[in-house]
């Protein structure tokens, strides 16, 4: 299993300490950054350079750290094909591969703490997808995507929103 990882300076430090543990259970993985805990990186640029890589088939599965990693689950669930989960307990890791065959796991490094966040990855890995009728509700996920793509209703004018002052 080839796994991608990334984080934005605020995830930068359990990303390291889940890069050690991966690399101790013997767990391939590439790093996305950022290089150093100074580098600042905007979420939506690793997180959308991790989830297409993951679409690509040139890494198996994906972890995206931030703050609270609300803002690395919305993006990569953005890029079409993959399926994120913000899990911040291991029943939720463990589910979000058996029901959802997600992909891409994502948490919050202001949110859990390290170890938690190791007992997280360990449920995720060592999880496989059920199939059965989670299979068929990922279909209608994967069907729903095809459907939306190019019509533009998820998309919106950066300028049409609305400002406060």
């Amino acid at each position: 299993m080839r796994i991608a990882i990334g984080a934005d300076e605020a995830g930068f430090t359990l990303k390291e300490i889940i890069k050690s543990y991966l690399g101790e259970r013997g767990v391939e993985h590439v790093d996305f950054g950022p290089a150093d805990s100074t580098q600042s990186i905007d979420y939506p640029d690793v997180g959308f350079a991790v989830a297409e890589e993951v679409v690509r088939g040139h890494y198996d599965r994906a972890i995206l750290i931030c703050g609270t990693g609300i803002g690395m689950t919305i993006t990569a669930d953005k890029v079409p094909g993959i399926r994120a989960a913000l899990c911040h307990d291991t029943y939720s890791a463990e589910r979000a591969m058996k029901s959802n065959n997600a992909q891409v796991l994502t948490m919050g490094a202001r949110v859990i703490g390290s170890e938690l966040a190791k007992h997280i990855v360990r449920a995720w890995l060592e999880s496989e997808f059920d199939g059965g009728n989670s299979e068929r509700k990922v279909q209608k996920i994967m069907e729903g995507e095809q459907r939306l793509a190019g019509t533009g209703v998820y998309a919106k004018e950066i300028s049409s929103c609305s400002t406060h002052e």
